[in-house]
């Protein structure tokens, strides 16, 4: 049976536009046969939106490939809660002028390609903690302190590493 994998990235920093690259790369290389991917951007303003809008920020040869190998993305807007129960990404309807989650998408893993600020600070790291979502990458502590240079190079001084 096929994992399904949220590919999320975008997000309210800097690097948006380096973080939409990384993306292309990870959804590229993921295996239709093993995975279905689910593109989930999120606008510089913080907005997370549905597979459909996602898919269009990245580039249109991708996108029909994209299409190609695991069909037509959802139109809903996804969000995610830090509920544990809910096992995944909050579909959003909008047609009554306000966001009402009406279904869950289960997700197997969170794989974030959100570059600095809340990406690679332990921000959506902790989200996902909160949500019982197994996610790619470093946890909480490591992405903070990381995020945080002079914090880090006290940390490598303190355990005799070189700076």
């Amino acid at each position: 049976m096929k994992k399904t994998i949220a590919v999320i990235f975008g997000g309210r920093s800097g690097e948006h536009e380096i973080s939409i690259r990384s993306a292309r790369t990870v959804i590229e290389q993921a295996s239709a046969e093993d995975f279905q991917v689910v593109p989930v951007g999120i606008s510089p303003e913080g907005k997370w939106l549905s597979p459909a809008e996602s898919l269009k920020l990245l580039p249109v040869d991708l996108q029909q490939n994209y299409r190609y190998k695991y069909g037509e993305p959802g139109e809903n807007r996804l969000a995610m809660l830090g509920d544990a129960g809910l096992g995944g990404l909050v579909e959003l309807c909008e047609d009554c002028g306000k966001a009402c989650p009406t279904h869950t998408l289960n997700i197997d893993v969170a794989f974030p390609v959100l570059h600095g600020t809340y990406g690679e600070d332990g921000t959506i790291q902790g989200l996902f903690e909160m949500a019982d979502i197994p996610y790619v990458g470093c946890g909480v502590l490591a992405s903070s302190c990381g995020m945080d240079k002079a914090f880090m190079k006290t940390l490598f001084r303190d355990a005799d590493l070189p700076i």
